[in-house]
């Protein structure tokens, strides 16, 4: 698959050839599904919490007497029935995070990659460099480009003019190789790789 280079004035430089297994492979909603999850289980603090019988504060002397009053025979006034109680069966702190083989993970990050390619929500970027952090003039060559909502991916470094002038523009994210994930490639709507995203995505991939 062939795609056009562009640069940050929006114009053709040239263009890349787009290897099939990593950018042309069939899309499975299912296989995006799993991951999916798996990244949303996998980041939750899991820190809900609340408190047994035994860890309610309070007396441990039997409320009244078993019989003769009348009553329900009553135990503690820690039990759930009661107000301020204990929770039977609440929330305890623990991971959300499950297992997922790591070959459906690699396969999941090209099926992302292939359906942005699909789209036609892929584009190829010559480098990924500002010549001055000012957000106003990322802004300016982004709307060259017509992106308002896209995710950046570059080479295993960033450019650090163009981190810190991305970072105060709404839906634009800018992520280096090792970071691209398949939650964050759907959530936006454009995807935009550099030439050396594009070179170390496939050599990871293939």
């Amino acid at each position: 698959m062939k795609i056009d280079v562009v640069n940050l004035d929006a114009k053709t430089v040239g263009s890349v050839e787009l290897a099939d297994e990593v950018f042309g492979v069939e899309v499975r909603r299912d296989i995006l599904a799993r991951m999916v999850n798996y990244q949303l289980a996998k980041r939750r603090a899991g820190t809900h919490k609340t408190k047994i019988v035994s860890e309610v504060q309070g007396t441990t002397k039997k409320p009244y007497k078993q019989k003769g009053t009348g009553r329900a025979r009553q135990g503690s006034l820690r039990s759930a029935q009661f107000r301020g109680g204990g929770v039977i069966f609440g929330p305890v702190v623990r991971s959300h995070a499950h297992d997922l083989p790591k070959k459906v993970r690699l396969m999941a990050l090209r099926v992302a990659l292939s359906s942005k390619a699909a789209a036609g929500k892929l584009v190829v970027l010559e480098q990924a460099v500002a010549a001055s952090p000012k957000t106003k003039e990322l802004a300016g060559c982004l709307a060259k480009l017509k992106l308002n909502d896209a995710l950046f991916i570059d080479g295993a470094e960033l450019n650090v003019n163009f981190a810190l002038a991305s970072r105060n523009l709404p839906h634009i994210d800018v992520l280096p190789q090792q970071g691209a994930n398949v939650y964050d490639i759907l959530r936006c709507d454009t995807l935009v790789l550099t030439k050396d995203a594009v070179q170390a995505l496939e050599a990871r991939l293939k």
